[in-house]
């Protein structure tokens, strides 16, 4: 058995956490102590800021740990990459950790190797707006470099511009955001597994949206309902966007907007799991492979390629303002018989959500005969 780092210790990397440990390794969790629920489940935990790469590194290496690893953590990436380069273990290449955690360089990435993309331009302290190069109306602005939808808004006039730029900023840790072109149309994700540069497309989620202004994920779910052509594109797509970020090894989750038209555009990957519980708990319910397995073998340079099980359908629903017509549901899951999976409040306040952080309950269903619809 071996010794896990597991980089970030809030509720997204419990699972990751869980799973070690029922396969018999032994896991140290590295986060400040501020929200840390990993720290009572984890064999050691450390508080050392997830960014403190170097504090980590060397504790590592006392450690003398056989893994590195993190699943819905874009932040916790940059460090997973660096200790697993520095100790010689199993990972994406440090050197192009950038392109793969900041929305401006991915784009640039994706332009520069043919992957469709938004068109794009960046807003830096040192780079202020150039209204010259706003394109046509609507735009979308966000942070380089945030996930969950935070800091995200669509805007129509030069003067909501400004202010989401300003707000976007706000909210990025290195105070840019990348403004660009809004792409009407479904949104899907992409859940995968890499190892040694081979890709492995998993599951295809649809995905359903507060809409605009800020766009946050109110459902998942797997399958994708979308017509095999246009599904066979995403799968052909999908691993090149990958190559062009050098991701080569471990789990990886790309968005991607298909146009009515049927275009397919990348918005962009994250060099690690969907959260949402996306890959902790849907992929391994729709498809019958223990993607946290999977991501823990890749660290331990132990991969096997995947093995789909039995086929169903499985999603989640999240409780905000927005879907307060479907409270008894959480409040008594029993009502969905044995569909439901897992439910909780997590929040008795509901209010409407500007950022994934702001709902307030989960339902996660499975079910082998259709997708689970509430409304």
């Amino acid at each position: 058995m071996g010794k896990l780092a597991v980089i970030g210790a809030s509720y997204l990397q419990l699972p990751l956490v869980l799973k070690a440990k029922e396969s018999g390794h032994t896991v140290h969790c590295f986060a400040w102590k501020d929200g840390a629920v990993c720290e009572d489940v984890a064999d050691f935990f450390y508080p050392i800021s997830i960014t403190d790469k170097e504090a980590i590194l060397e504790e590592c290496r006392r450690i003398g740990i056989d893994g590195v690893l993190t699943i819905a953590s874009d932040l916790a990436v940059l460090t997973v990459n660096y200790v697993a380069a520095k100790m010689g273990l199993p990972g994406n290449d440090d050197s192009y950790s950038a392109r793969m955690t900041n929305k401006y360089l991915m784009r640039k990435a994706f332009r520069e190797n043919g992957i469709p993309c938004p068109s794009f331009f960046e807003v830096s302290p040192g780079k202020p707006l150039d209204e010259s190069a706003i394109g046509p109306w609507p735009l979308i602005v966000k942070p380089t470099d945030r996930s969950g939808s935070r800091g995200v808004e669509k805007v129509s006039d030069t003067e909501h511009l400004r202010k989401a730029i300003s707000f976007a900023m706000e909210e990025s840790l290195r105070k840019e955001a990348i403004v660009e072109s809004f792409i009407e149309g479904r949104e899907i994700s992409v859940e995968s597994i890499s190892w040694e540069g081979r890709h492995y497309v998993l599951q295809i989620t649809d995905k359903v949206t507060t809409g605009a202004p800020y766009f946050i994920e109110l459902e998942h779910h797997q399958p994708s309902s979308l017509p095999e052509e246009i599904l066979a594109q995403v799968r052909e797509l999908v691993p090149r966007a990958l190559d062009a970020l050098h991701i080569t090894a471990g789990a990886s989750h790309t968005e991607i907007k298909i146009t009515p038209e049927g275009k397919l555009f990348i918005i962009e990957i994250g060099a690690r799991m969907g959260g949402d519980f996306i890959g902790s708990d849907l992929v391994r319910l729709s498809t019958g492979y223990d993607f946290l397995q999977g991501v823990i073998d890749v660290a331990l340079g132990q991969f096997k390629e995947p093995v789909m099980g039995k086929k169903a359908y499985s999603g989640v629903y999240f409780l905000s303002e927005e879907t307060k017509g479907l409270i008894r549901y959480f409040e008594h899951p029993e009502i969905l018989s044995d569909t439901v999976v897992e439910a909780g409040i997590t929040d008795p306040v509901l209010r409407p959500i500007r950022c994934s952080a702001d709902r307030s309950g989960y339902l996660i269903y499975r079910s082998e005969t259709s997708k689970l619809d509430l409304k």
